[in-house]
């Protein structure tokens, strides 16, 4: 991968990019910058035909980076996203091919079609930003985040992610239907000839200064205690939940609090920053028991009653 000079651009540059192409869905393209600058994965839950991988493939074509995109399937094996080995008669040695995941972007398109020693493949890559293959290990390009998308509609014929794996995922963010004016210009905007992508609107070389100067932005104490209190109460005895989220979501939280704050234009962080992403940070963390399914408790009013009863400094 080439990386190009950085172009000074700010992180709302990439942001106007992405809305030419996408039609609404705004919550969901902030999200995928703040998860883009905060350095995590992410995963997109929503019903066939919501834009959740044009929202992907948008984001990786403006960056300038590489993109690559698995679809996941039952037959899909793990040397098919990391590579693997392959053996040269004409040296007699062996050489590596490497899979998909050598990219800047990845898309793993319904990932939950997969079956767990294929998802699993992903770990290390997503936790460690390497993969080993044979006996060598190979760092993979920076910036480095996975984007995959589920359909909750249709279970058939798919595996439940880990708990383990949902870990890794930064974010989880549930795409939803358009409003009848965004579905009109949805109509207006690609029932003739695609649109084109937006090409390499900023550099792989902004992401990562965007990532240093979102690092060094400041939370003071109080908010800081705020983002503990906020994870905290999900591991507190509760009559739906079975177990609460890890200190890998009081990290996640607070990177991606710094983030909203950069595209903010902040140089520190807010109680909204850490509030306004608290659900998506918590959502896929959490794990609920049998009586949410037998009371027909909504999941998303949990974990905003949860956060909603942390005072906020």
């Amino acid at each position: 991968m080439t990386e190009t000079a950085a172009s000074g651009c700010a992180p709302q540059t990439l942001l106007d990019a992405l809305a030419e192409t996408v039609v609404g869905q705004r919550p969901i393209l902030e999200a995928l910058l703040h998860a883009l600058i905060a350095g995590g994965h992410v995963v997109l839950e929503g019903p066939p035909g919501l834009a959740k991988t044009l929202s992907c493939r948008a984001l990786a074509s403006a960056v300038g980076g590489t993109f690559k995109r698995v679809q996941f399937t039952p037959d899909l094996l793990p040397s098919d996203i990391v590579g693997t080995r392959v053996f040269d008669q004409r040296s007699a040695e062996f050489a590596t091919a490497f899979g998909p995941i050598f990219a800047n972007i990845v898309l793993a398109d319904e990932i939950n079609r997969a079956p767990a020693k294929v998802q699993s493949a992903l770990l290390e890559a997503m936790q460690e930003h390497q993969v080993t293959i044979g006996p060598q290990t190979h760092r993979l390009p920076e910036p480095f985040i996975v984007t995959a998308t589920m359909n909750p509609l249709d279970s058939e014929g798919t595996y439940a992610l880990p708990l383990a794996q949902m870990d890794r995922f930064l974010v989880k963010l549930l795409v939803d239907y358009p409003s009848p004016e965004e579905e009109v210009r949805i109509l207006e905007r690609f029932g003739g000839a695609p649109p084109a992508m937006p090409t390499g609107v900023v550099a792989v070389a902004d992401v990562l200064r965007w990532r240093d100067e979102a690092r060094a932005l400041f939370i003071e104490p109080r908010l800081a205690r705020y983002i503990v209190a906020l994870v905290a109460a999900t591991r507190a005895p509760h009559e739906y939940l079975e177990r609460g989220a890890s200190p890998r979501a009081t990290l996640a939280l607070a990177a991606l609090a710094r983030a909203r704050a950069l595209t903010g234009g902040r140089t520190f962080v807010v109680p909204d920053d850490v509030r306004e992403s608290a659900p998506a940070v918590l959502r896929h963390r959490l794990a609920f028991n049998y009586r949410t399914i037998t009371d027909r408790v909504d999941p998303e009013a949990l974990v905003a009653a949860l956060i909603a009863a942390v005072p906020t400094p």
